[in-house]
């Protein structure tokens, strides 16, 4: 798949965090760019709504406010501070990256994607979101609703029929992080999927990128969730 129009991603670029800028969100790890608390944030957020993750990373930071106090307490107790949040396997997961961090890496949470991707639990979303949140690296982030994004408005329908697999997402995502920008313009991205170009019925209308969106005709002609 080629790359966009150079032309078409500095448009997107600037209409996407100028909307950030008036909408989005306020979460609590946005308030931190401490690579354990971004870890914590985003092996909550894995399969779970913001708003359920919210009371619960304050209540687990709390409790466990360091990588060491985390990996010094018993899983069980662990596992059972995470209660209600369900996929019961992540608090072991991330109970398993502290105590590893601190067995290979002298307690700091690596750096490097490769060595991210090492560690239980942690995927290419992962990995990008800690470079990009915790360390402020120009990496691409693709969850659900960046892939809704990014495939609505540079692809379309019938480029969407045409894509197999997630790496043409990635190649994509990754062609569009601004240089020096990386953090906002992926939280953007994903407040932006999260809240407006959701699932179902997507605010078109208001939308700054309906003039370029390969998608928008399909969309508003009442055809939301197809594309």
């Amino acid at each position: 798949m080629p790359p966009p129009a150079p032309d078409l991603v500095r448009r997107f670029q600037r209409r996407l965090l100028a909307w950030y800028e008036r909408h989005g969100r306020d979460l609590p790890w946005r308030r931190t760019r401490h690579p354990y608390r971004v870890l914590v944030s985003e092996i909550m957020l894995q399969q779970t709504q913001v708003d359920r993750v919210v009371p619960k990373y304050r209540e687990f930071l709390r409790r466990y406010p360091t990588l060491a106090s985390l990996a010094a307490a018993p899983v069980d107790e662990v596992r059972r501070l995470w209660y209600p949040l369900g996929y019961n396997i992540r608090p072991v997961r991330l109970h398993a990256i502290a105590r590893e961090t601190f067995a290979r890496y002298g307690g700091r949470l690596p750096d490097s994607a490769e060595t991210l991707r090492s560690l239980p639990g942690v995927g290419r979303y992962t990995a990008g979101a800690i470079l990009a949140f915790a360390y402020g690296r120009d990496t691409a982030v693709l969850d659900t609703n960046v892939r809704r994004v990014v495939g609505r408005v540079f692809l379309g329908p019938r480029g969407l029929a045409r894509v197999r697999g997630e790496n043409a997402f990635w190649e994509l995502a990754e062609a569009l992080v601004p240089r020096g920008r990386g953090y906002d313009f992926n939280q953007a991205l994903m407040d932006f999927g999260a809240t407006w170009c959701t699932p179902r019925r997507p605010k078109c209308a208001l939308c700054s990128m309906k003039s370029f969106c390969r998608s928008y005709g399909t969309l508003a002609q009442g055809t939301n969730g197809r594309a």
